[in-house]
């Protein structure tokens, strides 16, 4: 059985950790998979959009203990984990999370690299590695007080308590909250409506997006004139432009 189960719809392509017996914990091999899966849609002109999600019960419920009591100071310094949260982290193209029942640890964090966030009503947030005598370490202090703020990050991290799903929209965490038997369906609708757009202003905007997060105010202003400027030579934007004046759909070609 498949650890990872990728599945088509048009433009968007579904991501479904499948580690039903460990609660969708992200081991290395579910990590890899998850890369390369997100790799190959990068160069993938027919794949717009991708949406990660789990089960009704678990998101993911942190990273395998079991693999991680096995390594020792040594092995924590070279655990290839680094490398493939990286490979996750640059994915150029709209990522959106689904999250059903528990995102917890390392799920939390796999949250925290998506665009969007739909979550369901039963959705549960939270990084509770302090209760192990760890701390979160695939960028889970760093993004999360970004995202929801210093008062409540601290709380959670130091605390090891998770949120709700309405807490977490309340904080900027998530984007819509839906019933738990809808939350995938609304994802891929939201996915498909993004995949409408031109390919290349989706992966600019992203990009200025994520520039936002990581760089001062004007160097972020400037990234994003720069890419503004590019998207003025492509056919994408002239389509665009044509099909608006002409008040028709346009027929973007990712050029």
């Amino acid at each position: 059985m498949s650890e990872l189960i990728q599945t088509r719809h048009g433009r968007v392509l579904q991501l479904t950790l499948n580690r039903p017996a460990a609660r969708n914990a992200l081991n290395n091999a579910l990590l890899g998979q998850l890369a390369e899966a997100l790799e190959a849609a990068a160069v993938d002109n027919t794949i717009s959009v991708c949406v990660i999600t789990g089960d009704a019960r678990f998101f993911a419920a942190g990273a395998d203990l079991n693999e991680m009591a096995e390594k020792d100071l040594p092995a924590t310094l070279n655990d290839v984990r680094l490398q493939l949260w990286a490979r996750i982290n640059i994915f150029s193209k709209p990522l959106i999370a689904a999250v059903n029942g528990y995102a917890l640890g390392a799920g939390c964090e796999l949250v925290l690299l998506c665009d969007v966030v739909i979550a369901g009503e039963s959705a549960r947030f939270g990084l509770p590695e302090i209760t192990l005598g760890i701390m979160p370490g695939a960028g889970g202090t760093q993004r999360l007080i970004r995202c929801v703020g210093k008062s409540l990050a601290s709380k959670m991290v130091l605390t090891g308590e998770s949120i709700t799903a309405r807490q977490a929209l309340a904080a900027g965490l998530v984007s819509d909250i839906h019933p738990d038997a809808l939350t995938l369906e609304y994802a891929l609708q939201q996915a498909a409506q993004m995949a409408r757009h031109s390919p290349l202003a989706l992966q600019a905007a992203k990009q200025a997006l994520r520039q936002s997060q990581e760089v001062p105010l004007q160097a972020g202003l400037a990234q994003e004139r720069q890419l503004f400027t590019l998207l003025a030579g492509t056919e994408d934007r002239r389509e665009g432009i044509a099909a608006f004046l002409q008040k028709r759909s346009p027929e973007f070609k990712g050029r």
